[in-house]
């Protein structure tokens, strides 16, 4: 029984979904009804009245999950009839899983289905953060190395690379590199930009195409007019972040993103291989 009524939910579930002309997903109130083992309508409402009121107390606007419509069925030799129907979002449905009687297996799957759902969810958003991170540091590093060889096509050496990009850091953090990785725990060999979080890694990227746009620009050709641009774009990026309240050099460390590129590459072969399908 219990088998049946796991398949019966989840499938049956998704695929008593509707779509409106705008293209909104919606779940109609007595289709579920009956997927949750609620013979009786006026029982059902019962349950409707408890998730209209939680949705209430999480300051949703009822109205957007829960819409009264009228529906005509069939009924005998011909005759039909109008009775009410609501029009559920999927978070109305999270809802009324949630005010169910509980002592229904259908009740107690549902709500086991969307805290699984929203799991997923959660999930699925944190892998799509650690992407754009790792996006993020990928390109702080073809702006760095294009900043490298503006240095060296307009000074003639790049052996300044390293001095300019850590001015800019001070510039940024108000610390030197250095003391940054004694804030942040992280050892002297490591970069720093692979512990920062992304909203940082943006930022040094910006106020580095800056520097490059404005060197190729302004033909400069000394290493002392790159580093004082440097340090001024550096500067304004930090006083944009502090102004909105965002301190750079109080924020967290994050993961080294190396680790987090090779965890998202693992994961994205395990799917893969459950798929079937070869990479190529």
């Amino acid at each position: 029984m219990e088998t049946q009524i796991i398949h019966s939910l989840t499938n049956n579930f998704e695929a008593f979904s509707h779509k409106t002309e705008e293209g909104i997903e919606f779940w109609l109130a007595r289709d579920l009804q009956q997927l949750l083992g609620y013979s009786k309508w006026d029982n059902f409402k019962n349950v409707l009245h408890k998730a209209k009121t939680a949705c209430e107390l999480s300051e949703q606007d009822i109205l957007n999950h829960f819409a009264d419509i009228g529906k005509t069925i069939q009924m005998p030799k011909g005759a039909t009839k109008e009775i009410d129907d609501i029009m559920l979002t999927r978070y109305a449905c999270y809802l009324i899983a949630q005010n169910g009687d509980s002592g229904k297996r259908e009740i107690a799957f549902a709500q086991t289905y969307f805290a699984m759902q929203t799991r997923k969810a959660e999930l699925i958003e944190l892998k799509l953060l650690e992407y754009e991170r790792v996006q993020a540091r990928e390109k702080l590093k073809h702006t760095e190395k294009e900043l490298s060889t503006v240095i060296y096509e307009q000074t003639g050496s790049d052996r300044n690379f390293g001095l300019i990009r850590s001015k800019g850091d001070t510039a940024m953090f108000g610390r030197t590199t250095q003391q940054m990785k004694n804030r942040w725990g992280i050892s002297s060999k490591k970069p720093l930009a692979d512990h920062m979080p992304t909203i940082l890694l943006k930022a040094k990227d910006f106020a580095t195409e800056i520097t490059i746009f404005n060197a190729k620009e302004n033909n400069m050709q000394t290493e002392y007019q790159i580093s004082t641009e440097h340090i001024t774009n550096n500067k304004a990026v930090r006083e944009t972040l502090v102004s909105r309240g965002i301190k750079p050099e109080n924020l967290s460390p994050e993961e080294d993103v190396k680790k987090v590129e090779r965890k998202l590459i693992s994961d994205e072969k395990k799917i893969v291989k459950k798929s079937g399908f070869s990479k190529k």
